[in-house]
């Protein structure tokens, strides 16, 4: 593996267990693609550093677990900004 490729696996393992972000966020501040930033850290992390992965896997998993959730209040704001908007217009 080339070593800019390890280095941006151990960032990205770091952002996401300092942040607890999501694949999307992560995939954002480092300008990569969320395919990207799901195959560093659940294939090449665990060949890199077995410990860490197991974090960022909990921390993923807590993500995947409360996104409908997420979703849903991301839903709320976008409907509450449009009435809104039309009130005012």
């Amino acid at each position: 593996m080339k070593d800019y490729i390890e280095k941006r696996v151990m960032d990205i393992a770091r952002y996401i267990i300092e942040e607890e972000s999501t694949v999307r966020q992560t995939a954002r501040v480092f300008g990569v693609s969320k395919s990207t930033v799901h195959k560093d850290v659940t294939e090449r992390l665990p060949k890199i550093n077995p410990l860490v992965a197991n974090q960022v896997k909990d921390i993923l998993e807590v993500n995947k677990a409360e996104r409908h959730i997420r979703g849903g209040r991301a839903t709320k704001m976008k409907y509450k900004s449009d009435t809104l908007v039309e009130a005012k217009g």
